[in-house]
C-alpha cells in the first residue's frame, strides 16, 4: 500500500482505539472546534470510528472507500497476502498512474527500488495490521448507528479491494441519511487518480446547505 513515506512513532498504536483516540488528540493539539472528518480507506475507517466516539463535536464526515465493514458475499482481498506487483491490480484502476506511485513495485528492472518497496510496505503493513489482520472487520457496523453526523459516502467505481456494487449500498444502508457519491475511472485509491473529481464532491458537500 505504498504511496509515499510513513510516518513515525506508529509503533505506539495499537489498536483501533488507540487510532481513534490519536485522532482526536490531534484534533485537541491543533484546537480545531467541529472539524471536518475526511478519511480514506484505512484513514475513513479511522475517521467513522472518532466520529462514532464523539458525534457531536465534528461538522462533517466524509468516508472515501473506507474499510470498516465486512460483506461474507464481497470478502475482502489479503493485502498482506499480497505479491508486489499484485498491488497496482488491486488499488488503481489506471496502470500507468499505479506505475508512477508504486515504483518497485512494478517495475523489476530496478532491483533497488523493489528493496524500498518492501521495506517501505512492511512497515507499513506492519501498522495497518493491527486493525486489519486477519481480515479488516471491527464491527465498525454496530457502531454506526452513532454517526448522526452529515455524511458523504464516495466510492471508487473499479474498486476491487471493496466493490462499490457491494459495499457501497451496505453503507447506504447503515448510514440512511447520508450521500453517496461513485466517481467513474477510479480505483480504490481514487484520491490519486481522480483528485479533482474528489475535491469537487467534498467541496459541493460542504457548501450544501449553507446560505
Amino acid at each position: 500500500m505504498r504511496t509515499g513515506s510513513g510516518s513515525q512513532d506508529e509503533e505506539l498504536l495499537e489498536d483501533m482505539l488507540d487510532f481513534t483516540l490519536h485522532g482526536w488528540d490531534v484534533v485537541d493539539a491543533l484546537q480545531l472546534e467541529r472539524p471536518v472528518l475526511v478519511g480514506h480507506s484505512l484513514g475513513g475507517m479511522i475517521a467513522a470510528e472518532m466520529a462514532a466516539l464523539a458525534p457531536a463535536t465534528i461538522e462533517r464526515l466524509v468516508l472515501v472507500d473506507p474499510f470498516g465493514v465486512w460483506l461474507d458475499e464481497a470478502p475482502i482481498p489479503d493485502l498482506f497476502a499480497l505479491l508486489p506487483f499484485e498491488f497496482g491490480d488491486y488499488l488503481f484502476h489506471n496502470p500507468e498512474r499505479a506505475a508512477q506511485l508504486l515504483r518497485g513495485a512494478t517495475d523489476v528492472a530496478e532491483p533497488e527500488a523493489l528493496i524500498e518497496f518492501f521495506v517501505d510496505n512492511a512497515r507499513q503493513l506492519g501498522t495497518a495490521g493491527k486493525i486489519l489482520f486477519p481480515i479488516p472487520n471491527r464491527r465498525l457496523s454496530k457502531r454506526t448507528y452513532r454517526l448522526v453526523t452529515p455524511t458523504l459516502v464516495v466510492w471508487a467505481e473499479h474498486d476491487r479491494l471493496m466493490p462499490a456494487s457491494a459495499y457501497l449500498p451496505r453503507w447506504q444502508s447503515l448510514l440512511p441519511n447520508a450521500r453517496a457519491v461513485c466517481i467513474a475511472d477510479s480505483g480504490h485509491m481514487l484520491p490519486y487518480e481522480q483528485a479533482e473529481r474528489l475535491a469537487g464532491a467534498v467541496l459541493e458537500f460542504l457548501g450544501s446547505g449553507r446560505g
